[in-house]
């Protein structure tokens, strides 16, 4: 039987603070389907137009790494309903990630959507994989418009993914958006601008 978000997320130490704070009543009842283990047109979507990401993976010592992970837009790929995939970059040469996936595959992403106060968090399982171990996943990695050198593909198992409420988001915009928006709005001024100097043109006349 396929789990759900919150089947995987509210554990006993979960349940014990739901209930200290008054709030377990309202998952112990929930009738709602939550068992989300396939992506959607929705989500894929989504996903395609997102830039930027953050990925929580888990060490050896069991202390959470959570690690921004950015690119073009759609760098992030679904490759099927139950499987991303998204490519890693050359950066600091840490590592973190890499390695902690080595011993457990266990991650949690968070994508977020601030323009449209969206966010998607989803749980996966993952691997990192040398380029030449799946050329043809990796072949749909490479842009020579984007310079980074690609060191590893990052291959994601889904196992649930649940939407957020859009409360506390606080709404802020890409370059690229603020940039057109400003286009656009002084193409609007010059023609209101132009039409007011028409309008005090033909005044002028009737006078």
């Amino acid at each position: 039987m396929p789990y759900g978000f919150l089947d995987i997320a509210i554990t006993p130490g979960v349940r014990a603070a739901q209930s200290e704070m008054g709030a377990d009543h309202l998952w112990s009842t929930f009738g709602g389907d939550r068992r989300f283990d396939r992506f959607t047109e929705n989500e894929k979507a989504f996903i395609a137009e997102q830039d930027s990401f953050y990925m929580a993976s888990v060490s050896e010592t069991g202390w959470p790494y959570v690690q921004h992970r950015g690119g073009q837009p759609g760098f992030l790929k679904v490759v099927d309903d139950r499987t991303l995939a998204f490519p890693n970059f050359r950066g600091n040469r840490q590592y973190i990630s890499q390695g902690n996936l080595t011993t457990n595959g266990r991650v949690c992403l968070f994508l977020m959507d601030y323009a449209r106060r969206a966010r998607l968090k989803i749980y996966a399982t993952g691997q990192a994989l040398t380029p030449d171990q799946d050329p043809e996943l990796t072949a749909r990695f490479i842009d020579p418009d984007y310079r980074a050198k690609v060191e590893r593909i990052f291959k994601l198992r889904l196992e649930a993914f649940d939407w957020n409420c859009s409360q506390h988001i606080t709404p802020r915009y890409p370059e690229r958006e603020v940039a057109t928006a400003i286009v656009n709005l002084r193409h609007r001024i010059q023609q209101l601008e132009a039409e007011n100097a028409e309008l005090r043109a033909r005044q002028a006349d009737q006078h």
